[in-house]
């Protein structure tokens, strides 16, 4: 079972659904467990899909796609998501192309200290993150002064605080219904 909730298997999809599947495709041509989990009301799958998309893979990004990938690594770890964590680490590491390095940040970011690891606009805006998924409540207009005291673009931070909003819906929806990643091709970069 991958998740607590129906999911209509690829092969009985029909109409909308099948070309909601078809949309949701990934690289390696198959459709997550996340996607699925929408399939009892295939107009969701839609806007998460271009929600996802938007965030993480737009080409007007600006900040480095392997730096995003921790960003949402980040949040799921925060929001104890092992299915956003597996998949989204395993692209992170594929694009940090060091094992090494990758097994450092992810033991960093496991523990709660990525200063560790990285610092200046990088680590501002992982602080930024944390605060943005734990205690979103608190938010104030310091934070983002702070990410200005560092450099940070309104750009910059505006794309890492759609990465951490998009992130913490997804996690919600995945823990919410016990989604699994029993069935998925993990991760898709080469």
């Amino acid at each position: 079972m991958s998740a607590w909730i129906e999911m209509i298997p690829e092969s009985e999809a029909t109409g909308v659904l099948r070309e909601m599947y078809d949309n949701a495709r990934t690289p390696h041509g198959t459709v997550d467990n996340v996607m699925k989990a929408h399939s009892l009301r295939p107009h969701t799958m839609a806007g998460h899909v271009a929600l996802y998309r938007s965030v993480l893979h737009h080409s007007d990004n600006s900040l480095p796609l392997w730096y995003l990938e921790v960003i949402a690594s980040y949040t799921s770890i925060k929001n104890r998501c092992s299915y956003s964590l597996t998949h989204h680490f395993m692209n992170a590491r594929r694009l940090i192309g060091d094992d090494e390095r990758a097994d450092e940040i992810y033991a960093a970011l496991q523990d709660g200290e990525p200063e560790r690891l990285f610092s200046g606009k990088e680590l501002a805006l992982l602080i930024y993150a944390e605060k943005l998924t734990v205690s979103v409540g608190n938010m104030e207009k310091s934070d983002i002064d702070a990410l200005r005291d560092q450099d940070c673009s309104d750009g910059e931070i505006l794309e890492v605080n759609q990465v951490v909003a998009y992130f913490n819906y997804s996690n919600r929806l995945l823990n919410g219904l016990g989604v699994t990643t029993e069935g998925d091709a993990v991760g898709f970069y080469k």
